[in-house]
């Protein structure tokens, strides 16, 4: 049993399970939630008998740093850590004047097909488990020295395509027994898988949803997207409405801007059509190109007329800020580019 994935009422049923008091539950949590142990020998306020019983039944998941990118032009890390099956994750620490911001990976790979995203391109190997999503966190923390303050699960994953370790994740992060980071602070991200945006809404959390948008008409999203395929993009912003009526919180709509493909005026002015009227935010993101496809950035002047035309319809659209594109920034680039190059080693 992986013993860090348990919420602390969980943690008292497996203490109460080995005849241990039920207070040790609450140092043991700690010692994982707070103190960020990596493994049960470091818990010193606990019984050598109590840490030996625990080493021999439940799996303490610690993830291994592989290597750090450090952005020379803003500070940007860029970790990319091993898991206990041999599988690589990244996670991105960026730094800005409210605190300190890591977005984490939810699954190793992704089956989304995005074609513009590195993610995506060796499939879905599995998904991430509570633990392993809490511990990207935690091992950041550890190598800053300093409290993580805000989490975008936006990386590597499609998360509500993990959706129950997705939960206890947020459940767990925003537990007052243990990092009590806010649930406000917390973005989740989805390309639009309509029925968990809409069980998500129904489960009421003050967490922000971003939907990777990308395309302003059915046809351009399933132009980039394959999800499109599955679901209409009516029913998809139907769903943000959905999430606003129930949560309350606006939503945040990513759209990458790829040039040529989806930045014309055109592309703008069908995007206000689409979201006008609707309390939400649009994030414009300069696509990050990938080696594997023949996308560009859009040039800047088309960057700034897209928000000039968002802004004159009173949707709220901001340009987000390039960090780490010297180091790999993009999700899936720094595993894909590792990978590789282990495979290019083993085969001579």
């Amino acid at each position: 049993m992986d013993i860090k994935s348990l919420s602390l009422d969980e943690l008292k049923l497996e203490v109460a399970k080995l005849g241990e008091k039920p207070y040790r539950a609450k140092q043991l949590y700690e010692w994982m939630h707070i103190k960020l142990a990596r493994g049960y020998d470091e818990m010193t306020n606990l019984p050598k008998s109590l840490r030996e019983k625990l080493a021999a039944n439940y799996e303490y998941i610690s993830l291994k740093e592989v290597t750090v990118q450090t952005s020379r032009l803003d500070g940007t890390k860029k970790f990319l850590f091993e898991l206990s099956d041999g599988n690589l994750v990244e996670s991105v620490w960026m730094q800005y004047h409210h605190g300190n911001a890591v977005c984490i990976s939810s699954q190793v790979g992704c089956r989304m097909g995005c074609r513009f995203c590195a993610s995506t391109l060796d499939g879905l190997e599995r998904n991430l488990t509570p633990s392993e999503m809490l511990d990207q966190i935690y091992a950041i923390s550890r190598s800053i020295g300093e409290r993580v303050s805000n989490i975008v699960v936006m990386g590597t994953g499609e998360p509500l395509d993990n959706y129950s370790n997705l939960l206890q994740f947020i459940d767990m992060i925003t537990d007052e027994n243990g990092l009590n980071i806010s649930q406000r602070n917390i973005t989740v991200s989805t390309c639009g898988i309509v029925e968990n945006m809409k069980r998500l809404a129904d489960e009421k959390l003050q967490i922000t949803l971003a939907l990777s948008l990308h395309g302003s008409t059915q046809a351009k999203r399933q132009e980039l997207m394959p999800i499109a395929r599955k679901y209409d993009i009516d029913e998809v912003i139907d769903a943000c409405r959905y999430y606003f009526d129930k949560t309350g919180r606006r939503v945040t709509f990513e759209y990458s801007l790829v040039g040529g493909v989806n930045d014309t005026d055109e592309d703008a002015e069908n995007l206000c059509s689409l979201v006008g009227g609707l309390n939400c935010h649009v994030n414009l993101i300069p696509v990050n190109p990938i080696k594997e496809r023949d996308f560009v950035e859009s040039e800047r002047k088309h960057v700034l007329n897209f928000q000039k035309k968002l802004e004159k319809r009173h949707i709220n659209a901001t340009i987000r800020r390039e960090m780490g594109r010297d180091i790999d920034g993009a999700c899936g680039q720094l595993r894909r580019r590792h990978s590789t190059a282990t495979e290019s080693v083993q085969e001579i």
